[in-house]
């Protein structure tokens, strides 16, 4: 599917209302299509979000030779004898981040390969660092070059690996790695992000032995031949909850949002209700993969005061990074300054500024640290999207609570993350056009 920009025109100071239910995450499908072509038999993972990072990397696998094949929302994944490293489609795979992923499984199939440098958000100067580091204690040799990754493996080995940065996508990396290397590897300083416990979920179901899910230690206990046919159903993405809990604050809304991954969301609600934020959790239950906790989440309107101290993320179970920048957005409808402190990533913040075209009063301290100074009284703008997904997203909330009709330009960035956003908000009653 190819990526077009779209512009959509968005009719702001809307009440919205109904039900909206969580959809399946952008980075729990990352990790499992990365971990998928650890098998040799076929997979099978229910409930894919059709999104755009998803298209990308089905285009990345298939001109490598993977056969992937939709059927609904459902993906069957089969890997090649042999991978076609000489037609990677590199115009697909510089377009996500995700792409380092492949190298854990693909170690196991290719002495030596060549991947394009990630892509995805423009983010800033995060290091891949931490991946060459783990890998390399796994018998994995990394070099980079101005435009690619070339990746030698001599002989695989189990270690022991103190992570140098506690990232998500390292943890997956290490953790698909080292499944297929038969003997004990422990991984220390490991994300416990919902994104890494999927993958040992569905490791597990491939039959591989994984202790200490949800810690920062993490042991797996691999083996040579993965061969089996698996069938996996995708957790809902408390990101995109947070998504529409960030929409019902800012157009101060009562609706319910269905199928909340609550052990991902549970201290961005604390600081919420210590802002004044009124929401009742309905019921609860386990996702379909058998391990996640979910929650049905009502919303109220409410009257907002800024916190003392200030919001900041921290690797699970801290505040999720990528929810971090939702609460800027939260942060023009509470009284007082709210302080944003984005250690990880250096732009994130910057991209913040454009608020200030819809009536926010922003103060830029450094790329790393934003305050914003509420109550805003929100107007209409023209804003081009941000090459980022989670400002991206940030921008469309704020204009869903702004005066007036605001055009925003190739949402390109937002259709990377959101499922049939514009659709889905609309069917909550936002005004939302595609130009």
């Amino acid at each position: 599917m190819t990526a077009n920009a779209i512009d959509i025109q968005i009719e702001g100071k809307h009440k919205l209302r109904g039900t909206v239910v969580t959809k399946t995450s952008k980075n729990g499908a990352m990790g499992l299509l990365a971990a998928s072509l650890l098998n040799r038999g076929k997979t099978t993972l229910k409930q894919v979000p059709h999104i755009e990072e998803v298209f990308r990397i089905i285009e990345v696998f298939e001109s490598i030779g993977v056969s992937v094949k939709w059927s609904g929302d459902n993906l069957e994944i089969i890997p090649p004898t042999t991978f076609l490293m000489d037609s990677l489609d590199k115009v697909a795979a510089e377009k996500t981040r995700s792409v380092i992923m492949l190298i854990g499984p693909l170690i196991h199939s290719l002495k030596k390969f060549s991947l394009p440098q990630a892509g995805g958000c423009k983010l800033g100067s995060r290091t891949v660092k931490p991946h060459l580091f783990a890998l390399e204690k796994l018998g994995v040799s990394i070099t980079t070059t101005d435009s690619t990754y070339e990746i030698e493996t001599k002989t695989l080995i189990p270690n022991e690996i103190i992570l140098y940065e506690s990232g998500d996508t390292v943890t997956e990396n290490v953790i698909i790695a080292a499944a297929g290397i038969p003997g004990t590897t422990t991984i220390k300083y490991a994300s416990a992000n919902y994104m890494g416990q999927e993958v040992c979920f569905f490791l597990q179901k491939l039959g591989i032995k994984i202790e200490g899910i949800g810690t920062t230690t993490i042991t797996v206990h691999g083996k040579k031949d993965i061969d089996q046919d698996v069938v996996y159903e995708l957790s809902e993405d408390p990101i995109e909850s947070m998504f529409f809990i960030t929409t019902a604050v800012v157009t101060n809304s009562n609706i319910i949002i269905e199928r909340c991954p609550i052990d991902f969301l549970e201290i961005e609600l604390l600081k919420l209700e210590k802002m004044g934020f009124n929401f009742k959790i309905l019921k609860k239950y386990t996702a379909r993969n058998g391990h996640t906790n979910l929650v049905d989440i009502e919303t109220f309107p409410s009257e907002l005061t800024a916190l003392e101290e200030k919001i900041e993320s921290r690797p699970y179970p801290g505040l999720n990074i990528d929810n971090l920048p939702f609460f800027a957005a939260i942060a023009t409808q509470a009284s007082g300054t709210t302080f944003i402190h984005d250690w990880v990533y250096e732009k994130r913040a910057i991209h913040l500024q454009k608020l200030d075209k819809l009536g926010v009063e922003t103060n830029l301290a450094d790329p790393h640290r934003i305050y914003i100074t509420g109550r805003s009284t929100l107007t209409a703008a023209e804003i081009i999207c941000p090459p980022a997904l989670r400002p991206a997203a940030i921008i469309l909330i704020v204009m869903l609570g702004a005066e007036g009709k605001s055009i925003l330009r190739n949402i390109y960035s937002i259709n990377r993350g959101y499922e049939d956003i514009i659709k889905r908000l609309n069917n909550l009653g936002a005004k939302i056009e595609i130009l």
